[in-house]
């Protein structure tokens, strides 16, 4: 079908390709039919050569043929051939559909590379998290409740060392000495270098 195509748009010249489009600019369905018939072969060649693909290119096609039923009234035969005006649209439509195509296999690569790395990492995380929040409250417990009462106010109250010092009714030396002691013992609980 295309090669029909390809020689009967060889066997009618630009002149009446142009009086085909302008006939159709005027609504005429007939000079459409016509106009299909000679062009269509083309504008899937074009379509074909960038896209590489014969599914996609006949889409594009299609969607090139409906635009110049629809656009025909903006066609200027002073400013060039039908042909020329048809096979520019075929071109422009054929790389728009490269670069959707492009962008939508980007885009699903970015979203499945960062579902897979947060997911492994949100998981990795609160794992550790958890594992080390246990840890954590297994060597306060070990603490004497003297040195365990200042670390709770301050990290887990978020009080000041002068607040801690008026909450307990000791000297704040006393409260420092206290934290300092119980932090080099939760160190030295949870393994980390002193």
């Amino acid at each position: 079908m295309a090669k029909r195509q390809a020689s009967e748009a060889r066997h009618i010249g630009a002149s009446e390709t142009d009086r085909l489009l302008v006939s159709v600019a005027a609504g005429s369905q007939e000079a459409f039919s016509r106009l299909y018939d000679v062009a269509a072969g083309p504008v899937y060649g074009v379509a074909r050569r960038v896209l590489q693909d014969p599914a996609r290119a006949e889409e594009v096609a299609q969607e090139v043929m409906l635009e110049v039923w629809q656009s025909a009234p903006r066609y200027r035969p002073e400013s060039g051939h039908a042909m020329t005006w048809m096979m520019t649209i075929a071109h422009h439509r054929a790389v728009d559909s490269v670069r959707t195509g492009q962008r939508a296999a980007d885009r699903e690569r970015a979203v499945s590379q960062q579902e897979s790395v947060l997911a492994y990492d949100d998981v990795v995380e609160a794992v550790e998290s958890l594992g080390e929040r246990e840890q954590v409250r297994s060597c306060l417990k070990e603490l004497s409740a003297e040195l365990r009462q200042p670390v709770v106010l301050a990290y887990y109250q978020g009080l000041t060392h002068t607040e801690i010092a008026a909450a307990l009714s000791l000297p704040l030396g006393t409260v420092k000495g206290r934290l300092r002691r119980a932090l080099a013992r939760l160190r030295h609980c949870l393994g980390a270098p002193p």
